[in-house]
C-alpha cells in the first residue's frame, strides 16, 4: 500500500514515515505543497495524508485541485486540535476523514487501512483467496488456516497480488506498490520476493505470465 504524506514539519513528518513504514505501508512525503500537488496529480497513491496548514499553498486548495481533475484518491487531513470549521470545510471539499492532532501513529494507520478497503469496496482488513488468508491490520498469513512467517517486503508483494486477485499485476505495479519514490528501485528483486513466496506458498500460489507480470494463482 503506497501513500504521500504532506507535511512541513519535518519532524511530524518523519515520525510518520517511520511509524507507518512499521506498518507495511510504502511512504512519499512532500515538504511543501507544491511538490505535494504535483506528486498527487502525476503518481499513484492508495492513500494521501495532507496537512491543511502549509506554509506555501493551502492544503484546502490542492485538494479542490485534486477533486476538480476527478483524482478519486483517498485523503485524511490533518488539522488543529479543535478547528472543527476545517474539518467540515475539508469534508465538503472531498475529503474521506480527518485527524486533529495531536494524533497516535497507530490510528493513522487504522484510519488509512480503513479509506484504502473501502476504496477497494471491501469492509473487513482480511483479503481472502481461496486457501489464503491475508490479515492487514494483524500483518499476518495464513494458509490453510496455519500462519505463514513474511518479511515485510514479501507480505507487501502477496497483498498487492491479493487485491487485484485474477488479474495480472505488472512488475512495475509490484514496485510502484514496494517502494517509495526516493529508493533506488531494482525490478529485480520482485522476481527474488516471489521466489520466495512460491517456497512458502507452493509453486503454484504465484503464475508468471510472460511479458506482462505475476498473477495470484493459489486456489
Amino acid at each position: 500500500m503506497r501513500i504521500l504524506i504532506i507535511e512541513d514539519d519535518h519532524t511530524l513528518s518523519a515520525q510518520l514515515k517511520k511509524g507507518l513504514t512499521r506498518e507495511h505501508f510504502t511512504v512519499d512525503t512532500a515538504k511543501t505543497g507544491v511538490d505535494g500537488a504535483y506528486r498527487g496529480t502525476e503518481e499513484f497513491y492508495d492513500a494521501i495524508v495532507l496537512d491543511l496548514g502549509l506554509p506555501d499553498m493551502e492544503g484546502l486548495d490542492i485538494l479542490k485541485q485534486w477533486r476538480a481533475a476527478d483524482r478519486k484518491t483517498s485523503v485524511l487531513i490533518l488539522t488543529a486540535r479543535g478547528d472543527w470549521h476545517a474539518k467540515v470545510v475539508g469534508l465538503n471539499a472531498g475529503a474521506d476523514d480527518y485527524l486533529a492532532k495531536p494524533f497516535e501513529i497507530a490510528e493513522v494507520a487504522a484510519r488509512l487501512h480503513a479509506l484504502i478497503r473501502r476504496a477497494h469496496g471491501q469492509a473487513s482488513p482480511i483479503l481472502r483467496h481461496g486457501r489464503l488468508e491475508l490479515d492487514l491490520a494483524a500483518a499476518e498469513v495464513r494458509l490453510d488456516g496455519q500462519a505463514i512467517r513474511l518479511t515485510a517486503q514479501e507480505f507487501k508483494t502477496l497483498a498487492c497480488l491479493m487485491r487485484h486477485a485474477g488479474s495480472i499485476v505488472s512488475q512495475a505495479e509490484l514496485t510502484e506498490a514496494l517502494y517509495a519514490q526516493d529508493f533506488d528501485r531494482d525490478s529485480n528483486t520482485i522476481e527474488v520476493f516471489v521466489a520466495r513466496l512460491r517456497r512458502k506458498l507452493g509453486a503454484n500460489a504465484i503464475e508468471t505470465v510472460r511479458g506482462l507480470g505475476y498473477r495470484l494463482g493459489l486456489q
